[in-house]
């Protein structure tokens, strides 16, 4: 590591990522403690793991002199509200080098993720749509639209399918695939007039629909140097054969077998580099790690979407195959020495099954006593939507549990899940049956 002093770190977040990241960073010997706000019922339990929930992710002045507080040297933004409202600008500004940073071993603070110009490469899909074309990376057809008269005309001049999609966050739900004219019609009334999505439908995306597989990356970069995970596939709907409205995500599993080691070097090579560079060039330097999500279509892989921090679930599977020390990572990243760092991988497969709330996407209860019994081996259960009342597990969330699998092969690693699933109780629980269904099809 580029430094051997001992991390104190702060990681920002409440759901499974974060638990899947403090899980990881938890067995780092560079780490001396993980502080995380404000955590849920699964990063309690961790060792070196400390929950602090009394204080607001987004109250960036409480958070910053937390870090001065507690001697924190390196900030972990999990989700991406924080990133898209400039926590990494507001502690390189407002903490720095900060009094104290001699105890936190006097380099001050460390920031693991991009600053507010790079973020919004997800804080808006309209910015990053306008990005691709810019840079000539390869993406759907598209037109953008503040205005719901002009979008419905638009629609009405189209023949073939659409994907509506709202330009701001919208909590992994702002995208909409309608089967027919009128669905589309119905989503646009939606997103643009009812604010179904709030201010995330300000302004709306109309691109084509692709026909494909799709996949996820995750590259972690340093602002020039990349270098990545492998290829995941999650499942966002919340049905079985990907029925119902979409999710956050239901479930992931690594690798894919739908993109082989040639189709990886010409994803980095045509879309992952030059986005990275893009950045760099407009005066926007992307430190962090790159969620892409891409489609494999018949003429190539085509980019669906950017998000600016690990992915949820994917992260759940992808760091259980990840054999390099993630802290180690994650400072080569924030120091701009990713180039020193090999980033070493399990040659197995990892399959996650998330376990929601009843009622989840839609209107749910929260407060539900939760049971969990005894894993088998290589089974972790990553919490979410959970909080510790006292010594009583509760659910606090619609992705409430994930159960996460290793195995030599795929189809053992989605057995292991399954059988991690039947480890969790509570009442309502609902969970897809078909997590990498279509991979043990085919």
């Amino acid at each position: 590591m580029t430094s051997t002093k001992p991390l104190t770190i702060l990681l920002v977040g409440n759901g499974g990522r974060e638990h899947a990241l403090a899980y990881s960073l938890s067995k780092s010997p560079y780490v001396s403690h993980i502080h995380c706000i404000p955590g849920n019922g699964g990063t309690a339990s961790l060792p070196k793991t400390s929950n602090h929930p009394s204080i607001s992710a987004s109250d960036f002045p409480a958070l910053a002199e937390f870090a001065k507080e507690y001697f924190v040297n390196l900030l972990i933004p999990g989700p991406e509200q924080p990133l898209v409202d400039g926590i990494v600008d507001f502690f390189e500004q407002e903490v720095g080098s900060y009094e104290g940073g001699a105890k936190a071993g006097g380099e001050g603070i460390r920031c693991f993720g991009p600053g507010k110009a790079a973020a919004r490469m997800e804080g808006s899909k309209t910015f990053s749509k306008d990005f691709m074309k810019r840079h000539s990376i390869p993406t759907a057809a598209y037109e953008n639209f503040t205005d719901h008269a002009a979008a419905k005309a638009y629609l009405d001049s189209v023949s073939h399918r659409v994907v509506i999609k709202a330009s701001g966050l919208a909590a992994g739900k702002g995208v909409i695939i309608p089967a027919t004219s009128e669905e589309a019609h119905a989503a646009l009334k939606d997103i643009m007039l009812d604010r179904e999505f709030g201010s995330a439908g300000d302004e709306v995306v109309i691109e084509e629909f692709l026909e494909g597989d799709e996949l996820s990356i995750l590259t972690f970069s340093d602002g020039k140097t990349i270098r990545s995970l492998p290829p995941a596939q999650d499942h966002k709907r919340i049905g079985d054969g990907d029925t119902g409205p979409n999710t956050g995500g239901m479930g992931t599993y690594a690798p894919t077998r739908i993109a082989p080691k040639e189709v990886i070097e010409r994803m980095e090579r045509e879309i992952l580099q030059p986005t990275v560079d893009g950045m760099r060039e407009e005066g926007y330097e992307f430190k962090g790690v790159l969620f892409t999500g891409l489609m494999m279509t018949k003429d190539g892989p085509k980019v669906l979407e950017y998000n600016v921090r690990f992915g949820d679930p994917e992260t759940q599977s992808l760091l259980r195959l990840m054999e390099s020390d993630l802290a180690e990572v994650m400072v080569a990243c924030a120091d701009g020495k990713l180039a020193e760092v090999d980033l070493k991988v399990s040659a197995k497969s990892a399959a996650t099954v998330v376990v929601a709330a009843g009622g989840y996407p839609g209107s749910y209860k929260k407060g539900i006593e939760m049971k969990l019994d005894q894993t088998p081996e290589d089974v972790v259960l990553f919490h979410a939507g959970t909080v510790l009342d006292g010594q009583t597990l509760k659910t606090a969330g619609g992705r409430v549990i994930a159960s996460s699998a290793v195995a030599d092969t795929l189809e053992d690693a989605v057995k292991r899940a399954y059988e991690g699933v039947k480890c969790i109780h509570f009442e309502g629980m609902q969970y897809r049956n078909d997590i990498a269904g279509r991979a043990l099809k085919k």
